[in-house]
């Protein structure tokens, strides 16, 4: 059994009864409390990025890890622009229509970007674009080969949207050299209609998951969950399980921080006794590696989680011939 489920800064009804438990004009947890982004290393790849006028989703989400990733030389780069056609209630990103803009010039942006931060490891995330035909999937393939082609031991992880669970679309973008196809669950079964934009739905990220490993069975799947929104313990383990269902192997769990009033509000936070016992369920499951923590995003210290890991692993089993 996890750990006390009940923080004691929590209080009042549980957010299934349409209230937040947590008071947040209270201070957050003493392990919620990060340092601002600093460092020589932040300072420049900072400096190169606006440079470049190229959007990270680090920046536009307020990642708490930011310094920590871009000092071990990772980077999220969001593409497509900065404008979502989806309107999740969790997401601090710009919601409106783009109307089938896209910047041709991009691919070639984030290649030259890449090239000058000597950066190891790249994760590139997209807004949804229902506004597009194929919902973008062509534009981001273009990118990872863009990022591949400058630099061959790059390693590129592609967290992408839904493509609204079109399989050609999801294969464009799993067979264009990226070494991890992310797609995020987001949360559990129940709370997702309040949680996610209408047009985003349970089942349909666990299909692009299980469609994106049968198209790409070399590719790494990976996705991840946001805690502390009102999910029980069961709902939280069934997630698990449908993701492993789905062959997903890489797994993120994290603590949902409200980033401005009019978004969800947070209904407890999840201690980090209760994020370690997640972790031990994934292992049970058969995740090939979980992070899972507090302050946990779904990039969070990409390079290290894939490198350390996966390429570890497959090095140690290529001899006997078995895969990952």
């Amino acid at each position: 059994m996890p750990p006390s489920r009940r923080s004691p800064k929590t209080q009042g009804r549980s957010a299934r009864d349409g209230e937040s438990v947590i008071n947040e004009t209270q201070r957050k947890p003493a392990w919620l409390k990060i340092r601002p982004p600093s460092g020589a290393r932040y300072n420049r790849i900072k400096g190169l990025r606006e440079g470049l006028s190229l959007a990270t989703v680090c920046e536009e989400a307020r990642c708490p890890n930011l310094s920590e990733c871009w000092g071990a030389g990772t980077a999220t780069f969001m593409i497509l622009g900065d404008t979502c056609t989806r309107a999740c209630r969790f997401c601090n990103v710009n919601t409106g229509n783009p109307h089938g803009w896209t910047d041709p010039e991009e691919p070639s942006k984030l290649a030259e970007a890449v090239s000058t931060m000597e950066l190891s490891y790249v994760v590139l995330t997209m807004v949804d674009r229902d506004d597009l035909d194929d919902g973008g999937a062509d534009h981001a393939a273009l990118c990872v080969e863009a990022l591949r082609r400058a630099d061959p031991h790059l390693k590129v992880e592609m967290l992408a949207g839904d493509f609204r669970g079109e399989p050609s679309a999801i294969a464009r973008v799993a067979r264009s050299g990226c070494e991890v196809f992310a797609h995020n669950l987001e949360c559990v079964r129940r709370l997702t209609p309040t949680v996610r934009d209408r047009r985003c739905g349970y089942d349909q990220s666990l299909g692009v998951l299980k469609t994106a490993k049968d198209l790409a069975p070399d590719v790494v799947t990976k996705s991840s969950l946001m805690l502390g929104l009102g999910e029980s313990d069961a709902e939280i383990r069934e997630a698990m399980e449908d993701l492993r269902a789905a062959g997903v192997q890489i797994l993120t769990l994290g603590q949902y921080l409200r980033p401005a009033p009019r978004f969800l509000p947070v209904d407890r936070y999840v201690t980090p006794e209760e994020f370690t016992h997640w972790k031990d369920v994934a292992q049970e499951l058969g995740f090939d590696f979980c992070a899972s923590g507090p302050l946990v995003r779904s990039s969070y210290r990409a390079g290290e989680v894939f490198l350390e890991g996966f390429l570890k692993a497959r090095a140690q089993t290529s001899g006997d011939g078995e895969g990952l």
